[in-house]
């Protein structure tokens, strides 16, 4: 009995080690990961070994480590299964606001759409299924970097680059971490032509959700206008909150010593 139980902990911790090293942006020293998540060190270097033994974890020449191939083609799987079960939520989305919905989810320094249900007005947008696109210019990826540390959002960011996009385009890491908890505060982001000229976004993350994920509403501006923005925020909390309850209850629960 006390063996099952001991396999069922280092199954946790190694799916905690590497959630730590998703929300690090994927690359992390061990003294990091021994910072946060509280194991002993000598734990630490055992998990990650048979990580790297299976391909889920890579070293780096500097001894850091990132996550590793294997886990490509179980996020794409994973994808797929998310953007099934988001579909009829995205639909409800559709329904209510007259515009376009998406579902993203954070990828490294990229987010990625992965889940799509079109307005029924024809306009075609940039944002499409399995898209990766910048972090700071997009309503999505920036309601995703409002969820993690500043030195982390900033990281990201700085790694990802900021092109400017159109003249709206934040391309200041300073300017762009002040809006961020803005973003954090309120509980939504705005993306305000930043990414397409024209064309307005709003973002809420997805509470609890399976890594970082994010559902937005995206639309002309002459549709979205700035006045109807916190009434579709609140629209796509509510959306937010009973999909991560789905997603939650499938799951059979959150893993014990990670909050949701």
């Amino acid at each position: 009995m006390r063996a099952g139980a001991d396999g069922v902990q280092s199954l946790e911790r190694a799916f905690l080690l590497l959630e730590l090293m998703a929300e690090d942006g994927g690359e992390v020293a061990l003294s990091r990961l021994a910072a946060d998540s509280g194991l002993p060190l000598s734990t630490i270097h055992r998990l990650v070994r048979t990580l790297v033994a299976r391909g889920y974890v890579r070293q780096l020449p500097s001894r850091r480590y990132v996550l590793g191939p294997r886990l490509i083609h179980l996020g794409e799987s994973s994808s797929r299964t998310l953007g099934t079960w988001a579909r009829p939520h995205l639909v409800s989305l559709v329904d209510t606001t007259g515009e376009t919905a998406n579902l993203a989810m954070l990828d490294g320094d990229r987010v990625v759409y992965v889940a799509q249900v079109p307005s029924r007005h024809s306009m075609r947008m940039f944002t499409e299924v399995g898209r990766r696109v910048h972090l700071h210019c997009t309503g999505v990826g920036k309601a995703l970097l409002s969820q993690v540390p500043p030195g982390t959002a900033r990281e990201l960011v700085v790694r990802g680059g900021m092109p400017r996009r159109t003249p709206r385009t934040i391309t200041d890491p300073d300017e762009l971490l002040a809006e961020l908890g803005v973003i954090a505060d309120r509980g939504y982001a705005l993306d305000d032509g930043e990414q397409e000229t024209g064309v307005r976004c709003i973002a809420v993350p997805v509470p609890g959700g399976p890594a970082q994920t994010a559902l937005s509403v995206s639309g002309p501006e002459s549709r979205l206008p700035l006045e109807s923005v916190p009434e579709i925020a609140a629209v796509l909390q509510a959306t937010a909150a009973d999909l991560a309850a789905e997603l939650h209850d499938d799951r059979g629960g959150v893993l014990s010593g990670r909050s949701s």
